[in-house]
């Protein structure tokens, strides 16, 4: 168990998908382009990149656009020699998965899950 203040730690996010591949090599891997709106896209121009696992559920081309719920604070790390700048929330179980966690309307990208 995790007390609150560890929990506010963790900034989830919505982010847009930008542009959407499958890593070279990985029948699981996707590579995204993803924005968290106006405040981070004049640091980071073309975007935030995560490396996410679900290349087997899902198509490329169908992610774009989509609005996707990220931890947008956990540090980089390298998934087939490829920087992960934030981790994508998604549900699964033991007959279907990972099924990806989205809004249910339309809300800029940056905005803060609570």
């Amino acid at each position: 168990m995790i007390n609150y203040e560890t929990f506010k730690q963790v900034e989830l996010k919505v982010a847009k998908v930008l542009e959407a591949e499958r890593v070279e090599g990985s029948e699981k891997l996707l590579k995204l382009r993803v924005s968290l709106g106006a405040e981070e896209e004049a640091d980071l121009p073309a975007g935030r990149q995560v490396i996410a696992g679900v290349g087997i559920k899902y198509q490329p081309e169908n992610l774009v656009g989509k609005n996707i719920i990220i931890v947008a604070n956990l540090e980089p790390r390298k998934l087939m020699g490829l920087e992960s700048q934030g981790m994508l929330l998604a549900a699964s179980n033991e007959n279907e998965g990972p099924i990806l966690l989205t809004t249910m309307e339309d809300i800029l990208p940056g905005s803060n899950i609570n």
